[in-house]
């Protein structure tokens, strides 16, 4: 099973963030080793609706929990996706190919093997 992220999910950050309160929370491990109040890397990020290693190739038009985690994983990194609604729309297209150039993977628009592996570890 590939490792388990440590941080409540992204999509309450995200939530308590757009309501104006900022309540990420760290890990004992991420707090010892960063000093600042409330900080967090993108690998301490729990987004995982879907614990499959490599989960299904998803693109403009797919729906579900998958598409959830890729929209978390996207938020989390700075990539807006217009809300984690579970729903691989315009929005979370555009964030894919903006993703797919920053990380210098082929630009398709489709959340593949490649694209799953930098959006997990990037």
């Amino acid at each position: 099973m590939q490792r388990i992220r440590r941080i409540a999910a992204a999509v309450l950050a995200t939530t308590a963030l757009a309501a104006g309160t900022a309540a990420m929370t760290t890990s004992p491990a991420a707090a010892a080793t960063d000093t600042r109040a409330g900080a967090i890397g993108t690998q301490d990020i729990y987004c995982g609706w879907d614990n499959r290693t490599t989960p299904p190739t998803i693109s403009q038009g797919s729906q579900g929990n998958t598409v959830r985690e890729a929209q978390c994983l996207l938020e989390s990194q700075g990539y807006g996706v217009g809300g984690i609604d579970g729903i691989f729309g315009p929005n979370t297209r555009i964030a894919v190919l903006d993703f797919q150039r920053d990380v210098g993977i082929a630009r398709d628009g489709i959340v593949g093997p490649n694209t799953w592996y930098y959006l997990r570890n990037w």
